[in-house]
């Protein structure tokens, strides 16, 4: 059997490499992930290029199903929450309810957000509160480029991007979670490729990526189990 080939968003990068680490002792397989800007990994899997597994939001992983290029369903892996940050040593606002965070958004003279479900979800978020004059503040981050290097080298006076991404972002000061009532949560999800040559192999890797053995690792990477 040749090694596993995948590929994910940036967003489960720690957590797959040291899920696929762990199923590499128990079973002597190894598993390849690379993680890209999920758009980009989206686009190589509906390009065929050939991947074993995909691992991506749900509803970029059900696109990928419609489109015919998975073979058979997908397997929910973790439920990611959005954060918050600013750069290390700069003031940091309330951001403990959702009153509080819209005043720190209003705020702040530049607001950093991502590429992937979270930068969408955020930009609604901002809608519902009315905020049709944020457009000047707003800067996105570059499919792959995390968020919290944005905020680190002060493009982004305040960040929100998956919180398994800023835990592990130098020069940044995390303030938290999304406030009650602004929560944003991404469910992700994997699923073997239809270019799979070994889909029974990748099958038996995400059953094991779901399975209760992988909870603890997927807290410590910011994640909750699906």
């Amino acid at each position: 059997m040749t090694a596993i080939r995948g590929i994910s968003s940036m967003a489960t990068r720690q957590l797959l490499g040291e899920l696929a680490a762990m199923y590499g002792k128990l079973s002597g397989v190894e598993s390849r992930i690379e993680s890209v800007g999920g758009v980009d990994a989206a686009k190589r899997v509906q390009a065929d290029e050939p991947f074993d597994v995909v691992v991506l939001a749900s509803d970029a992983i059900d696109k990928l199903q419609q489109a015919g290029k998975l073979a058979g369903s997908r397997v929910d892996l973790v439920r990611s929450g959005v954060g918050i940050a600013v750069k290390a040593g700069s003031p940091q606002p309330d951001v403990s309810s959702e009153a509080a965070l819209k005043r720190a958004v209003l705020a702040a003279p530049t607001i950093g957000y991502s590429t992937g479900p979270s930068g969408t979800a955020l930009l609604k978020l901002f809608e519902r509160w009315g905020l049709a004059d944020i457009q000047s503040k707003l800067v996105q981050a570059s499919p792959g480029i995390p968020v919290g290097s944005l905020v680190a080298d002060g493009k982004a006076a305040l960040g929100f991007q998956q919180l398994s991404e800023l835990i592990h972002q130098p020069g940044i000061e995390l303030l938290g979670a999304m406030p009650a009532g602004a929560e944003i949560n991404t469910v992700f999800s994997g699923a073997v490729c239809a270019t799979s040559t070994q889909p029974a192999a990748a099958r038996e890797l995400l059953l094991f990526m779901a399975s209760p053995p992988t909870a603890d690792a997927k807290r410590r990477q910011g994640m909750e189990p699906a």
